[in-house]
């Protein structure tokens, strides 16, 4: 290239003959001529299109190598296996040739997709109040002191960008629900949409295009708060690009260090304050001013949230003999009367909600364990088998869930299972709170230990006054003024001593 740029200044700015450029390059005057004539500034060599033994070959690899990027990495065939394969085809020439050609075609792949495929987007531009965009991610913290993995739910609002954080230590469908409201709830009111990937939650099955089949529970969800459910493509993560964007920044704004707190509720209530924080101090980057300027004027573009969605999951189950119901490897307690019986466990974020016949029957703290190492926990509430020592009193000596009866009652059990009878007067004490406020009668159980009489007889004389004094002293009557006392009558002693003269007199 630097030697056809001097012939061309030798030739036109200094007028140098042919011939001289020829003594002096030592190119043929023809090759010279030819360069000046075409005017080129940068000199090109054609390669010659030569045959090639693969070009009968090359639509049939072509279609090989279109099925096999749509499969799994695991099942795709080697490039060395359908060289095999064309020369049981009639193919002799080299797996160069091959490899060649499959290189070649899998770059014509990717610069198709940088061009006009995946790697090119439009901008999205969004109304107030149009609509929000809701993503996973796991990311970790340390709770009670110890290092824990969490399901972090982002929600973010598309026009003014506010978004919120919480996080879960399991992606439900009752977390799902629960993170919806309280995203709702912060960001002030419910958009039009709402776009979500195909997460399980939410999706039962991927039809074409943008054909879903919607989890029942998740759109009655919907119905509820009256958004309409949008679904990106398969591993279209763009299509929500702002709250992607939201889970990268977080992990840096809120992750970096690891939060510690002793219980979830706390961290939860540290990230609800960062996020709103964060809204004052990051640039909208679109329209002018911070991101809580941008959601002051969207707000009022919401629908107000209105009554939550009670976001509980359904499951049926039976109760055991043991008066239990089973729910991810733990057990929790139902009402003895319920025992072999249908009930519906109904299940949400911090707690378990049992109910049959239309009532509810009780309520657990939910345990959630994921290290499958260990055992599954049983959760007992002692009242629940009231019923079933009033039959069997001698279940109190080694009963499981007596053990976490309050401390008045376990004395009292020790005094009274020392003497004969003792398990039904004791069933008999603990019937009590079935009829009468439990804290009432702890309080006559511990003044009747006090005392040094525990047994049931001293218990209810303590329990009856106790609950006699509470019902207080009757109120006033306001009398009329025609039975009002104008005189008030005198002691005298000695009529009565005249009463007791004649008495005498005729017993005489």
């Amino acid at each position: 290239m630097a030697l056809l740029s001097v012939i061309r200044r030798w030739h036109f700015r200094e007028g140098m003959p042919i011939r001289e450029i020829e003594r002096r390059t030592g190119l043929s005057r023809n090759t010279i001529r030819k360069y000046l004539r075409a005017g080129t500034v940068e000199p090109q060599f054609k390669v010659p299109e030569r045959p090639s033994k693969l070009d009968p070959f090359a639509e049939k690899l072509s279609g090989w190598l279109r099925i096999e990027t749509g499969r799994s990495r695991k099942q795709r065939r080697t490039v060395k296996q359908m060289h095999a394969d064309l020369v049981t085809l009639g193919y002799d020439g080299s797996y160069n040739r091959v490899a060649a050609f499959a290189r070649e075609w899998k770059a014509d792949r990717q610069r198709d997709a940088q061009t006009s495929g995946r790697g090119t987007f439009v901008p999205l531009v969004f109304m107030p109040g149009e609509a929000f965009q809701f993503d996973w991610s796991e990311d970790w913290a340390i709770i009670a002191g110890e290092r824990t993995k969490l399901q972090v739910a982002h929600s973010k609002l598309s026009h003014s960008r506010a978004f919120i954080v919480r996080a879960y230590l399991l992606q439900t469908h009752e977390m799902l629900f629960d993170a919806l409201t309280q995203a709702f709830r912060v960001l002030g009111g419910i958009p039009r949409r709402g776009i979500f990937d195909n997460m399980k939650t939410a999706v039962d099955r991927i039809g074409t295009g943008k054909v879903r089949q919607v989890n029942a529970r998740f759109s009655a969800m919907a119905s509820h708060y009256l958004f309409e459910p949008e679904f990106c493509n398969p591993a279209a993560g763009w299509e929500k690009g702002q709250v992607e964007k939201n889970v990268q920044d977080a992990r840096r704004r809120l992750w970096q260090p690891l939060p510690c707190f002793p219980d979830l509720a706390a961290l939860n209530a540290w990230l609800e304050q960062r996020c709103i924080e964060q809204w004052s101090q990051i640039q909208h980057g679109v329209m002018p001013g911070t991101i809580a300027d941008a959601w002051a004027d969207e707000v009022a573009s919401l629908m107000p949230l209105g009554r939550s969605f009670d976001g509980f999951v359904e499951h049926a189950k039976r109760v055991s003999p043991t008066c239990l119901v089973h729910f991810e490897r733990n057990r929790y307690s139902v009402p003895a009367s319920f025992a072999n019986r249908p009930v519906s466990l109904r299940v949400y974020p911090d707690r378990i909600v049992i109910a049959a016949e239309g009532r509810i029957l009780c309520e657990h703290e939910r345990i959630i364990e994921r290290s499958h190492h260990l055992p599954g926990r049983t959760v007992y509430d002692w009242r629940h088998y009231l019923a079933v020592i009033q039959r069997k009193p001698g279940a109190l000596r080694n009963g499981a869930p007596f053990l976490e009866m309050p401390d008045a009652f376990r004395r009292l059990q020790g005094h009274l299972l020392k003497r004969q009878g003792g398990d039904r007067e004791m069933a008999e004490i603990l019937a009590l709170v079935l009829q009468h406020d439990e804290q009432a009668v702890l309080c006559a159980v511990e003044l009747a230990l006090d005392a040094g009489v525990p047994t049931k007889t001293h218990i209810l004389n303590i329990l009856h006054r106790l609950t006699d004094a509470k019902a207080g002293t009757p109120p006033k009557i306001d009398a009329p003024q025609a039975l009002t006392l104008r005189r008030e009558p005198k002691a005298n002693v000695e009529r009565y001593d005249a009463l007791r003269s004649r008495e005498t007199a005729r017993a005489s």
